[in-house]
C-alpha cells in the first residue's frame, strides 16, 4: 500500500481522538525517562501509583529455582516404611489412575523404590532433611518448609511455564515480570528483574526458554534481563568497535526524538518503552562491570559458598551475585539450576546436584541474615514438580530413576514475611498422594506477592478485552507460613 494511502486511513475518528489525548502518552514519556527527556531520577516511582496494597514485609525476591524437579524423597520427605514395600508394584489405591508421562506408562510394573540416603532432624524445628543437605540443616530455624506443593502440569516445559507465569501455554508475563510492573525499580542503574541460569556437574538436557523470563502481553520493560557469564554479561550492551561512550550518547539522544516523534503519531506505547530500555542499557554499561566483579569480596565470603564461588556460571557464583543484587535494589533475582530430571541413575546424579546447590543455598541465607538484608529478602527455593515413588527402569538395591510427579513436592521459603522455622503439610506414606494443608502453585504466587505487599486479585492488566492476574482465578494465600 501507498504509505501516504495507509496514513490517511489512520486518521479515523477513533484515531484524531487517541492523537488528541497523546498527553497521556506525553505524560508517561516524561515518567520513564525524566525530567532530563532521557533518564530517570534517582527516587522516581517506577510502578503502579496504589502499590503496595499493604505495608509488605519484603522489597525484593530472590527465587533459587531448581529446573528439571528435585526428588522429595531424597531430600525433605522421609519415608522409611517404604523398605517394606521394596519392589512391590504401586498399589493402585495410591495411585488412583493417575496419568503416568510416556517415559514410565509402559513399564510393565512400577515398583516402590525407598530412598537410599538417611534422614535426621535438625534445629529447634525439628525439621527433617536428608544427609544429601548438611548445609541446609544449620539454618532450618531461618527456613519454613511446603511439603504439600502440587501442580496440574506432569511434563517439564509446561510445569515450569505453569509455575512461573499462573498458565502452562506460553505468552502470559512471568512472575518476575508482573512484580516490576506493580512495583517498578528501586535501582535507576540497574533492571528490576534479574535472571541467571547454571548448569549441574551431571549437565541439563531440559531447555529453558527466555520466555520463561518474559513479559508477554507487559510492555518489554518488564522482561527478566538474563546475564551471561564471560566478559559480556549482557549481551549487545558494550559498545561496537569504533564507538565511544561519548558517540553511544549521542546517538541515543538523536534516536530518543525520533522515537518521541513516532511516539506522537502513534501513540504505541512499546515506543516509549523501548526509549527507556535503551536508557537502560546506558546506565547498565557502567553498572553491570561493577556488579560481576566480584575482586571486592572477602575470601570468608568465599569460603562460605563453598569451592565453585570464584568460578562465573556456577550456581555458587551467581548466589554471590544474588545478593550483590539484593544489596543494589533489585526487586526480582531469579537463579535457574538446571540438572534436577534423574529418571536413572538417580542416587549418583542428585549427590552431584546437592553438592552444587546445598552450601551456596545456604550461604545466602546467611549472608543476608548477617547483612540485614534477610528480614526484607524474600528467598524462594523450589523446582516445577517432585519425582514419583516407584522406579523408572530396573530397580536395584543402590540404583534407580523416578519420574514426574505434580501431586505432591516440597518448596521451602526464608526471609521477608515468611515464620521461620515452620513445616506446612504432609504427605501419605508413599509420599504420592497430600493428606494435609494442600498448597497449589496459584498459592505459592499469591504468597509471594503477599509478602511483597500486593494483593494478588488486584493486580491485573486488561488484554484483549479481559483483565488478567497471575493467579488466573484462583489462589490463596498460604497464611499459617506467614510471620
Amino acid at each position: 500500500m501507498n504509505p501516504e494511502s495507509e496514513h490517511s486511513l489512520m486518521l479515523t475518528r477513533r484515531y484524531f481522538f487517541s492523537r488528541f489525548g497523546l498527553g497521556v502518552g506525553a505524560a508517561a514519556l516524561a515518567s520513564l525517562l525524566g525530567e532530563s527527556g532521557y533518564a530517570q531520577g534517582a527516587n522516581a516511582k517506577t510502578g503502579l501509583p496504589d502499590l503496595p496494597h499493604f505495608a509488605p514485609k519484603a522489597k525484593r525476591v530472590i527465587y533459587l529455582f531448581q529446573a528439571g524437579g528435585p526428588s522429595q524423597l531424597e531430600l525433605f520427605d522421609p519415608k522409611p516404611q517404604l523398605e517394606k514395600y521394596r519392589g512391590q508394584n504401586l498399589p493402585e489405591s495410591i495411585r488412583m489412575g493417575q496419568r503416568l508421562t510416556g517415559m514410565t506408562a509402559h513399564q510393565s510394573s512400577w515398583p516402590t523404590a525407598p530412598s537410599v540416603f538417611k534422614f535426621a532432624q535438625h534445629g529447634k524445628s525439628g525439621a527433617h532433611l536428608s544427609e544429601l543437605l548438611p548445609h541446609t540443616a544449620k539454618i532450618v530455624d531461618e527456613i519454613s518448609f511446603l511439603k504439600s506443593m502440587r501442580t496440574e502440569q506432569i511434563n517439564h516445559d509446561p510445569a515450569i511455564t505453569f509455575s512461573l507465569t499462573g498458565f502452562q501455554l506460553a505468552g502470559r508475563p512471568s512472575l518476575g515480570s508482573w512484580i516490576a510492573y506493580g512495583l517498578g525499580s528501586e535501582n535507576r542503574d540497574l533492571p528490576a528483574f534479574i535472571v541467571m541460569v547454571s548448569i549441574g556437574r551431571t549437565g541439563g538436557d531440559q531447555p529453558l526458554y527466555d520466555r520463561l523470563w518474559g513479559s508477554g502481553f507487559l510492555a518489554s520493560r518488564y522482561q527478566g534481563v538474563k546475564l551471561h557469564n564471560g566478559s559480556d554479561p549482557v549481551l549487545y550492551l558494550s559498545n561496537p568497535p569504533g564507538i565511544s561512550r561519548e558517540i553511544r550518547r549521542r546517538f541515543l539522544d538523536d534516536l530518543a526524538e525520533l522515537n518521541q516523534i513516532n511516539a506522537r503519531e502513534y501513540g504505541d506505547p512499546e515506543i516509549l518503552a523501548r526509549v527507556a530500555q535503551y536508557e537502560m542499557a546506558y546506565r547498565m554499561q557502567s553498572s553491570v562491570p561493577e556488579l560481576t566483579d566480584l575482586s571486592s569480596e572477602s575470601e570468608k565470603t568465599f569460603e562460605r559458598y563453598g569451592p565453585d564461588a570464584r568460578t562465573p556460571g556456577t550456581f555458587a557464583f551467581n548466589c554471590v551475585l544474588a545478593r550483590r543484587l539484593a544489596e543494589r535494589g533489585v526487586r526480582f533475582i531469579q537463579l535457574f539450576h538446571r540438572g534436577w530430571d534423574q529418571h536413572g541413575d538417580l542416587p549418583r546424579n542428585i549427590t552431584k546436584q546437592a553438592q552444587d546447590t546445598d552450601q551456596p543455598s545456604a550461604a545466602l541465607i546467611m549472608d543476608l541474615k548477617d547483612r540485614g538484608l534477610l528480614d526484607d529478602t524474600l528467598v524462594v527455593w523450589g523446582g516445577e514438580f517432585g519425582r514419583t515413588v516407584y522406579s523408572q527402569g530396573k530397580l536395584t538395591e543402590t540404583n534407580y530413576g523416578r519420574d514426574h510427579h505434580p501431586r505432591c513436592f516440597t518448596v521451602w521459603l526464608a526471609g521477608g514475611g515468611i515464620k521461620p522455622g515452620v513445616t506446612i503439610g504432609e504427605t501419605d506414606d508413599f509420599s504420592y498422594n497430600i493428606t494435609r494443608d494442600p498448597v497449589h502453585v496459584h498459592d505459592l504466587n499469591a504468597t509471594i506477592l503477599h509478602c511483597l505487599g500486593i494483593d494478588h486479585t488486584r493486580l491485573t492488566y486488561k488484554f484483549q478485552g479481559r483483565y488478567f492476574r497471575l493467579t488466573d482465578v484462583e489462589g490463596n494465600v498460604v497464611k499459617p507460613i506467614l510471620a
